[in-house]
């Protein structure tokens, strides 16, 4: 498989020995193109966890960025960006093999490349690694997200998908958790997924990104206490029925219908909410 940048990253974990990159690729079920390392982890551990161990479901990785931009403080104070990529690099790698993951790509591009549309390299890379697969589901970032990377990761994404033939787009897209939290949706519009299996491999996943973590943000503490969370405030008057749960918009409307406006469908979730509080409302009134 041929990337466009030559710092890029294609990693086999064990679990694919004796395949080619573009093999292991082809038998993908579950596929996730997020922005940076640690984001699979954090924010798409459900569907890691469910092609955990199995040898019918694959989960295979894509991170956008480079990850020279991260936050870091303590004994990665000072780290420069140059150490800080291949530090995270290395993190994800370690994160592939742990999780079992059927393929690792990183994309290595600068963040500047992927929030702007029309970079030929970051539109390449996507075209090769969708035409690649014909996954089951695809996760990507979520269009509220207040990440500029996040939202340009997905934008760019999206447009990849479009750009498939018709009969060549996956079934269903999902829109994952990241700097926004998906509790505001209202619960019509919210894809309920069970983040349980396993606690100590969700947990592991997270603290192998150790630059993130002793580098200044608490991702495994917060990521944890977020899936706890969505559990327990789902349903106000039903008992939970799993102590970890991770949203999911469902984005499929955007890669069945083209005429689709991003911005009107991630709006009209918005006006859905706005809804549901005013009818509350006027009911109790």
């Amino acid at each position: 498989m041929k990337l466009s940048r030559p710092d890029s990253d294609v990693f086999l974990p064990e679990v694919s020995a004796g395949l080619t990159p573009a093999a292991a690729l082809a038998r993908t079920t579950h596929l996730c193109v997020i922005a940076h390392q640690d984001d699979i982890e954090i924010n798409a551990y459900p569907a890691v966890a469910e092609c955990y161990g199995r040898t019918d479901k694959f989960f295979t990785g894509v991170v956008m960025t480079n990850g020279a931009g991260s936050a870091r403080a303590g004994k990665y104070g000072h780290v420069t960006d140059a150490q800080m990529q291949e530090i995270r690099k290395q993190e994800q790698r370690t994160a592939a093999t742990l999780g079992k993951f059927n393929l690792q790509l990183q994309l290595s591009h600068a963040s500047g490349d992927v929030k702007k549309s029309g970079n030929a390299a970051v539109a390449a890379d996507l075209a090769a690694i969708f035409a690649g697969c014909r996954p089951a589901v695809v996760y990507l970032h979520q269009p509220a997200d207040k990440h500029d990377t996040h939202v340009g990761c997905f934008l760019r994404c999206i447009e990849a998908i479009r750009a498939l033939p018709r009969d060549r787009r996956p079934a269903r897209v999902l829109g994952v958790e990241g700097w926004r939290n998906l509790d505001w949706l209202a619960d019509a519009d919210k894809v309920p997924m069970d983040a349980s299996a396993n606690p100590a491999l969700a947990e592991k996943l997270v603290a192998v990104f150790d630059s993130q973590i002793a580098g200044g943000k608490r991702y495994d503490l917060a990521a944890m206490g977020r899936r706890l969370s969505n559990a327990t405030f789902f349903a106000s008057h039903a008992t939970d029925t799993t102590n970890a749960l991770s949203f999911a918009m469902d984005l499929t409307p955007l890669v069945q219908d083209d005429t689709l406006s991003v911005a009107d469908f991630t709006l009209r979730h918005i006006e859905n909410l706005r809804a549901d509080v005013a009818a509350r409302l006027a009911k109790m009134a």
